[in-house]
């Protein structure tokens, strides 16, 4: 459905680019995540794809098009629900729901129709009569939602839609996600800095960091490669300095306390075979082995920057 080749953005008087030869597809009807640290280049990324930003350089597709000549189409089939509440907070639900129906441009014959079925997605039918300041606030991103499903969209862009709401109300929000992508094929472009979110939720993802791509793919795919070269092991004794230091020249082993090592890049096979009777060398042991990533959070940490140079 859309496909990014070598997207550059620069921004006036900043000499590094936000954007920096990014690459990408969204499959049509995938669920997307699109995750990175503050300041990495997602919302730049996301502003040029919904035609509010332009690109420096590089070529962005829809369906096949050219995203310059597909933008009028592309805005009518796309929702975007922000970060920040979007709505008028002394209107009722129902009185936000037809002003922005009206302003997205929904035919009058068409807009009850569309406010209905919003209301019964997102189930605010008890809440419509209610000012929108005085919703609670997981009801309030229930709002944000609707109103970015009002035109029905073919793709949903939606930039940390469950922030600051209570874990029954997260849960909530993205199952109604989750079957708005089944029901109507829809596919969704989704931020988050909660990791358990988007692997619950998410089929492919991308992570950026310093405006590019660090790593791209089907995420249970990335999870399975990413198990065949990671290594936990715990030892029985505190490993002295001199043992500590085999382990990171010999397999690039790191470890906090001396008991916990981890090897990020391994050879496991290679590891598995040597490493019990070195350690026995040295009057030591393992006490448990782990190996692969267990979660995405692990993933993501390891192709992102740390913050420390920040």
């Amino acid at each position: 459905m859309i496909r990014i080749e070598h997207l550059t953005k620069f921004y006036a008087r900043q000499h590094k680019a936000a954007l920096d030869d990014v690459t990408l597809n969204i499959p049509e009807g995938s669920v997307f995540g699109l995750l990175g640290p503050n300041g990495a280049g997602k919302t730049t990324l996301i502003s040029i794809l919904v035609g509010l930003q332009k690109k420096s350089s590089g070529e962005v597709w829809f369906d096949g098009k050219p995203l310059e000549q597909s933008l009028s189409t592309l805005r009518s089939v796309t929702g975007f629900v922000p970060q920040d509440l979007a709505f008028y907070p002394m209107l009722s639900v129902t009185e936000n729901l037809a002003f922005y129906a009206a302003a997205f441009g929904i035919k009058k014959a068409l807009s009850a129709q569309h406010i209905e079925y919003v209301i019964d997605a997102t189930r605010l039918h008890e809440h419509v009569s209610k000012t929108a300041e005085n919703l609670s606030g997981g009801l309030k991103r229930r709002l944000n939602l609707a109103i970015g499903l009002l035109n029905r969209p073919r793709i949903l862009f939606l930039d940390e839609p469950t922030v600051g709401i209570d874990p029954q109300s997260r849960n909530f929000i993205l199952n109604t996600i989750a079957e708005i992508n089944r029901s109507e094929g829809t596919t969704v472009i989704y931020t988050s800095h909660y990791m358990q979110e988007v692997q619950q939720l998410c089929d492919t993802i991308a992570i950026i960091d310093d405006g590019r791509i660090r790593l791209y793919g089907e995420l249970q795919q990335l999870l399975n490669d990413a198990s065949q070269s990671r290594l936990e092991f715990r030892l029985q004794h505190k490993a002295d300095q001199g043992l500590s230091t085999m382990l990171r020249d010999k397999y690039g082993a790191d470890s906090t306390d001396g008991h916990a090592f981890s090897i990020a890049d391994a050879n496991l096979s290679r590891v598995l075979e040597e490493l019990p009777a070195l350690l026995q060398q040295q009057g030591n042991s393992m006490l448990g082995v782990r190996s692969g990533y267990q979660n995405l959070e692990d993933l993501y940490m390891l192709h992102v920057n740390d913050g420390s140079g920040a």
